[in-house]
């Protein structure tokens, strides 16, 4: 089992707001979060997941919580509940950019509207939350600190989520170009570009049915395994401290090798048997 990785007073006094908090990863991150002692805002359009995850995380972690309902989506939405959070807990010191909306299909039978709900939510929906958080810090003189969840795919682009990528990419561009601007303003912009991590609702939305044991990402990931929720947790939790307050502009990897693999053009060579490379080699001796 990965245990966690920061000392337990690691994020003590912070506030963080976590959109799509209330599930999955983010609430993987959110509950870490409370245990080195944050206070965490979790945001989603569903109050009653939210309210329910956010009774679960402190009763577990003994922290604090205040669950939001909040369209990422909707700028005004994003300042009420920037506001509500700091009337809660006096300040906000950081911004998880969590939310997120995906499909697995062919590009040609998607419809405008599927194609413009996934931009909205990963990319408008972060720059939403980072512009009113920015302005917030920048006017207040406080340091901020902004960590967006993106993917591998968002380096290379990738078939059959396209509207996924082309959102995604945006985010890497953001947390780039706002880490140069706003670093001046001791505001850091950093971004995980995880590999597979399964989460119950997620996966069976993406790869319903027979789908996700066919589709096997272990067998697409060097180490042969997935990642364990804590090893992610861990390493937001290292970038939202001040342990890491010299790192900025920084996209950091967490997939096992995953998008390496698949970079080179004889990465799937692993499929050869040591006899096989005993034919090849006996053959490439031979043609010299």
């Amino acid at each position: 089992m990965i245990q966690g990785m920061l000392r337990d007073d690691a994020l003590k006094g912070k506030t963080i707001i976590v959109t799509g908090g209330g599930t999955g990863l983010g609430k993987a991150m959110s509950t870490y979060f409370l245990t080195l002692g944050a206070n965490v805002v979790i945001t989603s359009r569903k109050l009653e997941v939210l309210t329910k995850t956010a009774a679960e995380m402190e009763s577990a972690t003994g922290g604090k919580v205040l669950a939001l309902q909040c369209d990422v989506r909707n700028y005004d939405e994003v300042e009420a509940m920037m506001n509500a959070s700091i009337a809660q807990f006096g300040q906000v010191d950081a911004l998880l950019n969590n939310a997120a909306g995906n499909f697995i299909s062919p590009t040609e039978r998607l419809s405008a509207n599927a194609f413009s709900t996934v931009i909205d939510i990963v990319l408008k929906g972060s720059v939403n939350c980072s512009l009113a958080l920015g302005k917030y810090w920048i006017a207040n003189k406080i340091s901020g600190n902004i960590l967006n969840i993106v993917t591998t795919y968002a380096f290379t682009g990738s078939a059959y989520v396209v509207p996924s990528a082309c959102a995604k990419g945006g985010v890497l561009a953001m947390t780039r170009s706002l880490a140069v601007e706003w670093g001046r303003h001791n505001i850091r912009t950093n971004a995980i570009a995880p590999g597979p991590f399964p989460t119950k609702g997620a996966w069976e939305r993406l790869l319903p049915g027979e789908m996700a044991s066919k589709f096997d990402f272990r067998n697409r990931v060097p180490l042969k395994r997935v990642g364990e929720h804590q090893e992610l947790a861990n390493l937001a939790a290292f970038l939202v401290s001040d342990f890491s307050g010299y790192i900025n502009g920084e996209v950091i990897t967490i997939d096992g090798g995953e998008w390496l693999q698949g970079a080179g053009q004889f990465s799937a060579l692993e499929m050869v048997t040591p006899e096989m490379w005993d034919g090849i080699e006996k053959m490439t001796r031979s043609a010299k």
